[in-house]
């Protein structure tokens, strides 16, 4: 259990975290943070650097057994912070504003407890992992050829949530985080003096038919197998000039679906929309995706072991809020081990996540230690 100055010192690591917000795969010093954090802890092992800026801490126990992984993110938001506390960002335009900076706290705090204590068998993976707002982190750690030594049996994650009671947990067996992607889509045609629009060919037409076109495919909820989402989320159109008529148009947009299996289908739809709408108004089109998230499932064994682990620490658990709309690419290590991720209540009036004025509650960070804490105990011994 952690003390009072345990508790103390990692509410102190937290805030200094948030304080020094880095993007994903910029996550250099934040590495180091955590790093000097745990020179004290005695990790059996540290692998660095696993794809990108990514941390494996590893304790050991003297009989063999299954090695147990637990996952946090390093990385921040590209968002301007607005705060008037001490420990807001010193980086304009960069926040921990989703509350990796808690999340790699509570990791720090299993830490505390197993360098005094480590299991009676198997092995305790500590994973700080680089990129996740973009999708690529687990990905590139999964395939460093070092993860290979780590090779989980369980893989375990949380994230907190606004919109639950402080300490409440989510948690479902099944699809608990949407797949999703982003799409970038480009129509081109030809650029004219702003004077004679007729002597070149404008997107303008296309990209106003194309916006609503495409968040039309939108539907159903996540409570429904066949649920889909398409959110627009930017567009433009030629350049900032008033003496050009434009000749060509770029859109991003963000698909979601609520299991890897829909996506295909989606994608086939949304780029047929593009080029038949291109083609009716005299235009090219391309696109590329980017910020690919797998759906993430929770095992029904890994799901039962936090359950178990929840009821005996007396905390309140339902399936509140499941499956999110948000996508999380913990999803990947679900096809290495059996894994499964809980969703940690951060306040029923909590600003939401990705929101400028969010910051992580330092109450969590002994619940969320005393639940990781919990697991590997009763998976370990």
């Amino acid at each position: 259990m952690l003390s009072t100055s345990d508790i103390t010192d990692l509410t102190a690591l937290r805030r200094d975290l948030h304080r020094h917000p880095e993007v994903s795969g910029h996550e250099a010093q934040t590495a180091r943070r955590i790093l000097s954090a745990l020179d004290a802890l005695a990790p059996d092992d540290i692998l660095t650097d696993l794809g990108g800026h990514g941390i494996a801490a590893i304790y050991n126990a003297p009989s063999p057994g299954p090695t147990i992984l637990f996952r946090a993110e390093l990385d921040a938001l590209p968002i301007l912070e607005m705060s008037d506390a001490a420990h807001r960002s010193a980086y304009p335009g960069t926040g921990h504003l989703c509350g990796h900076d808690g999340h790699m706290t509570i990791l720090m705090g299993l830490a505390r407890l197993l360098s005094r204590q480590r299991p009676k068998r198997g092995r305790v993976v500590l994973m700080f992992q680089p990129a996740e707002e973009t999708g690529a982190g687990a990905q590139a750690v999964i395939s460093d050829p070092r993860f290979d030594t780590i090779s989980p049996d369980f893989a375990f994650s949380l994230h907190n949530m606004p919109g639950l009671p402080l300490g409440h947990v989510g948690l479902a067996d099944g699809p608990v985080n949407c797949a999703s992607r982003g799409l970038l889509a480009r129509m081109t045609g030809k650029t004219a003096h702003a004077s004679e629009p007729e002597n070149g060919i404008s997107p303008m037409a296309a990209l106003c038919s194309l916006m609503p076109a495409l968040t039309s495919l939108s539907h159903g909820t996540t409570q429904e197998a066949d649920f889909t989402l398409v959110t627009v989320t930017h567009c433009s159109l030629g350049v900032p000039a008033v003496g050009i008529a434009p000749g060509d148009a770029t859109l991003m947009a963000t698909l979601r679906t609520l299991t890897d299996d829909r996506m295909d289908a989606l994608c086939t739809t949304a780029l047929d929309l593009l080029h038949s709408t291109a083609t009716q108004h005299g235009l090219t089109a391309d696109h590329s995706f980017q910020d690919i998230f797998l759906h993430s499932e929770n095992h029904p064994e890994a799901t039962t072991h936090i359950r178990s682990a929840l009821d005996a620490l007396g905390i309140a658990h339902d399936g509140s809020g499941l499956p999110m709309r948000a996508s999380e690419d913990f999803g990947r290590f679900g096809h290495t081990a059996k894994s499964a991720m809980l969703f940690l209540g951060a306040g029923v009036d909590h600003a939401a996540l990705h929101n400028p004025d969010y910051d992580f509650p330092d109450d969590l960070i002994p619940i969320g230690t005393r639940i990781f804490a919990r697991i590997a105990r009763d998976l370990l011994g």
